[in-house]
């Protein structure tokens, strides 16, 4: 007894279903084997013919037109990962505008990378710093925000003269090939900025990944020398042990309560959402064949960090979250920040290196930090020469965000650091503190 014509159509739509399903499985395992070879197109024409093949194989003895059903799956899969073969935004580097409130320069540094640089000099009438501020940014791999220029600016109010240089392939400054990005490779950066500066050691002020540069740079001798004074803020891991540490962040953020990003995602663009997923998973390398490094740099968008702005502000915060940068100014090479995360955890420990740093230093942490508190206490507990611990209350990650007065109270604890003043807040956690630290879950 044959089915009735509603129960057959529905079996070969179910069927036609699946073997698209299946042939889009085969394309991406493809892609993930080929390394994304010829921008995809390898994997492509590979399972077209594929899915020609067994087309034919499934029509023959069949009657005309009735040959050419099992070639429709095949044309709608074949659309559909096409697609992911088919760049969307220019395949060669589009650098932002330059900013109009602070000039660009570009600087080519003895390591052989060239960065955009931007100075904020002393405020006329404030009294002149004798050494220059360096600061490096969080990222680790892209552009400084408009956010962070708002506050660089309130230093060099203060007196500072204040150099601050995006990290090579981020923001304005030129790519490096994949290999070359490494934390090495930053720290190496950093020593060769402070050369080009010559003006002798620079005080340096380390945000997130840029206070990881900045650690690893006190643990290596020739680097430590040419820094006066560390401000190491909201670091991440320092090495690969630290890296595998698990354990209590701060106290609520805002991730999960603020109002999702807004605008443009290349993650909803499949070529873009499948190359960014299967290298953040680890199945592509950063610099697979799919898309090309610059490629991956102009398509990715502000709203493609998804939670991971919120994650930086607190809980309290959720509804009034600043935006932090324009759409023009921001800039994010998503693989080669993932290409260095990876060199750090693959370090050994630099712990005994840290150990035998004279640099001054301060370590700045905040109350809703995102960071593990272990990476931020493990600097603590290694390094001998942090004069200065300060929990920054009523913050998250990302300390001075324009906020009631968040930026002048990290001014003040900065400034007042460098200037070897009293601070507005106590010295805490100190180094008897961090068990009592950590099991308060501050």
């Amino acid at each position: 007894m044959s089915l009735p014509v509603p129960l057959r159509l529905l079996g070969r739509l179910i069927l036609a279903l699946l073997a698209v399903v299946g042939l889009a499985g085969l394309f991406l395992a493809l892609v993930v084997l080929t390394d994304g070879a010829r921008s995809g197109l390898a994997a492509w024409l590979t399972v077209l013919a594929a899915g020609v093949i067994a087309a034919l194989w499934r029509g023959r003895g069949r009657a005309w037109p009735g040959r050419l059903w099992p070639f429709v799956p095949v044309a709608a899969a074949a659309a559909l990962t096409a697609s992911v073969c088919v760049p969307t935004v220019p395949t060669t580097r589009q650098y932002p505008p330059d900013l109009p409130f602070v000039a660009t320069e570009r600087w080519s540094l003895s390591t052989g990378s060239r960065v955009a640089v931007y100075r904020h000099p002393p405020s006329a009438g404030a009294t002149r710093r004798p050494r220059p501020l360096v600061y490096l940014h969080g990222g680790p791999v892209r552009s400084i925000s408009v956010l962070d220029h708002r506050f660089l600016r309130l230093l060099a109010d203060q007196g500072y003269d204040v150099y601050a240089y995006e990290h090579a392939g981020g923001g304005r400054s030129d790519l490096l090939p994949m290999e070359q990005y490494t934390i090495s490779r930053s720290v190496r950066d950093l020593a060769a900025f402070v050369d080009r500066l010559g003006k002798g050691p620079a005080d340096v002020l380390g945000f997130s990944a840029g206070a990881i540069v900045l650690t690893r740079a006190l643990a290596a001798p020739d680097t430590a020398a040419r820094v006066h004074r560390a401000i190491i803020a909201e670091p991440g891991p320092m090495d690969g042990p630290t890296a595998l540490i698990s354990g209590p962040q701060g106290r609520p953020s805002a991730r999960g309560l603020a109002p999702a990003p807004t605008g443009a995602r290349a993650t909803r663009v499949p070529r873009y959402a499948v190359a960014l997923g299967l290298i953040q998973l680890g199945l592509l390398p950063p610099d697979t064949g799919l898309i090309t490094q610059a490629e991956g740099v102009n398509a990715f968008k502000a709203a493609d960090l998804g939670s991971d702005t919120a994650s930086a502000y607190c809980a309290r915060d959720a509804g009034r979250i600043p935006t932090e940068d324009t759409a023009e100014n921001f800039s994010f090479n998503a693989a080669a920040s993932l290409r260095i995360q990876q060199t750090i955890r693959d370090s050994p420990s630099i712990a005994s290196g840290l150990s035998r740093t004279r640099t001054p230093s301060m370590l700045m942490i905040a109350e809703c930090s995102s960071q593990i508190r272990q990476w931020q206490t493990g600097i603590l507990a290694a390094h001998p020469a942090i004069e200065r611990t300060h929990y920054m209350p009523g913050v998250g990650h990302r300390m001075w965000n324009g906020l009631d007065d968040n930026n002048e109270r990290a001014a003040a604890v900065i400034t007042a650091f460098l200037q070897g003043g009293p601070s507005p807040l106590p010295n805490y956690p100190t180094r008897a503190d961090i068990p009592a630290f950590l099991h308060d879950h501050r």
